[in-house]
């Protein structure tokens, strides 16, 4: 029972503390010595016996464990979003979207340019920061309520591109390495689930924005508001031929190389990148230089997580949980979407939920007889739904620090689009797989 306790208040903990802004490097440890202390895990090796659990050692063999399988794609997928942002490549796609579809159809064109930059396999906050400025100039334009522009960017970012067969952001590809299987995993399924979310999503937010202009709600600028800089733009082609080579390199090497194929396909968009806009680069070795260090922070903070995930699963509570979890009648498939969802939401992380769930369940599933394309998608989709509660990184950095606004007026869009949306996504996802289609 104490054992329950701690696992559950060390769950609740971390997200109260990084919802309090605590680095997750400091909170992941510190929830992991209170889950250790309740469950009466010894704290050091030294006090454990051979081969025993103990606190430093299972916190660090998670962490180094996540660091060690993930560094290399989270460094080449950071860098990418740097020089594409630093060349101006992601500006002219999301310009170019954003032109062709026009003023009247601003929330589109601000839905549509952050898909096409989040497929084409560009970091998420990336796409954040490039696409804002046009979204702000077009919310202007269209006199809508600012409040929703994180919503029309995450609805974009962290919806049906995310987590969609084929697409190289890594909550696609973490299920690779446990499962053996292949980004494009119940590809059919998720063709189906996408569309759905994307038009659904689309509808329900500007069913939002009409509502809250009905009852007089306008566009309000304010004085430190960004300007959309009118400076030489690569060529919008040349924005979009590293997107596809990315996406194309992924494609013909998954079989042989599984998840490593991103390593190659994201290195591949970057020298795309710098051979086709070299001449509007600001500074590429800078770029080069952000995009390491971004992907330092972002490793280590889903890393810091999965460390306590790597403490979490070795107290008993755990495993009583697990085998609740593992043993919900109906579709097996219910239960590892409610696991992943669930320790997704606790962390605020769907790399990190993945990464926690997965080395456990996916033996169990596996011997069981389960479909594992089938699997793959589930636990991608479901990973995208709860992640995104109001602590999340992304949630916090798009609504606060890139555009300005409080988790009062703008969350609420957010997290139904973010969150109501990909559980109904996820619903779809289970019964046409149980259905046994796509299978």
């Amino acid at each position: 029972m104490l054992s329950m306790i701690g696992l559950i208040g060390g769950l609740f903990l971390l997200i109260y503390l990084t919802m309090k802004g605590m680095n997750l490097l400091v909170a992941g440890p510190l929830c992991a010595l209170f889950v250790a202390v309740l469950s009466g895990l010894p704290l050091f090796p030294q006090l454990a016996g051979e081969g025993e659990a103990n606190l430093v050692t299972n916190y660090m063999g998670g962490f180094a464990g996540f660091v060690t399988s993930w560094y290399l794609m989270f460094l080449l997928g950071s860098i990418f979003g740097k020089v594409m942002e630093d060349s101006g490549a992601a500006d002219s796609v999301s310009k170019w979207v954003v032109d062709k579809l026009g003023m009247k159809q601003a929330v589109l064109a601000v839905v549509m340019a952050c898909a096409i930059l989040t497929y084409g396999g560009v970091s998420l906050f990336v796409v954040a920061f490039s696409v804002y400025p046009m979204a702000l100039s077009l919310f202007k334009q269209a006199n809508l309520p600012r409040r929703f522009i994180p919503a029309a960017l995450a609805l974009g970012s962290v919806t049906f591109t995310m987590t969609s067969a084929g697409s190289p952001e890594i909550q696609n590809w973490i299920p690779i390495e446990y499962l053996g299987t292949s980004p494009y995993a119940g590809w059919e399924v998720s063709a189906i689930v996408a569309v759905f979310m994307a038009v659904f999503g689309y509808w329900w937010l500007k069913r939002m924005i009409q509502k809250a202009v009905a009852k007089g709600e306008t566009f309000v600028a304010r004085g430190n508001d960004p300007v959309v800089e009118n400076k030489a733009l690569p060529n919008p082609l040349t924005g979009l031929v590293p997107l596809l080579v990315v996406l194309i390199i992924s494609f013909v090497f998954h079989d042989s190389l599984m998840q490593s194929a991103l390593i190659i396909a994201l290195l591949g968009g970057v020298i795309a990148t710098y051979l086709l806009n070299r001449k509007y680069f600001k500074s590429f070795w800078d770029a080069v230089s952000d995009g390491t260090m971004g992907a330092l922070v972002a490793i280590g903070n889903t890393a810091a997580v999965v460390g306590f995930g790597g403490v979490a699963k070795a107290v008993p509570a755990f495993q009583t949980a697990v085998d609740a979890m593992t043993s919900i009648p109906g579709s097996p498939l219910i239960g590892g979407a409610i696991a992943v969802s669930v320790i997704a939401g606790m962390t605020g992380s769907a790399s990190g939920g993945q990464a926690i769930a997965l080395p456990l369940l996916a033996p169990h599933y596996i011997d069981m007889g389960v479909n594992t394309e089938a699997l793959h998608r589930t636990v991608a989709i479901s990973s995208g739904a709860l992640d995104s509660l109001p602590h999340n990184g992304y949630v916090v950095t798009t609504i606060r620090s890139i555009c300005g606004e409080s988790h009062q007026d703008a969350y609420g869009a957010v997290g139904a689009l973010t969150v109501i949306v990909p559980l109904i996504g996820l619903a779809i996802a289970i019964v046409l797989f149980s259905l046994g289609f796509g299978i």
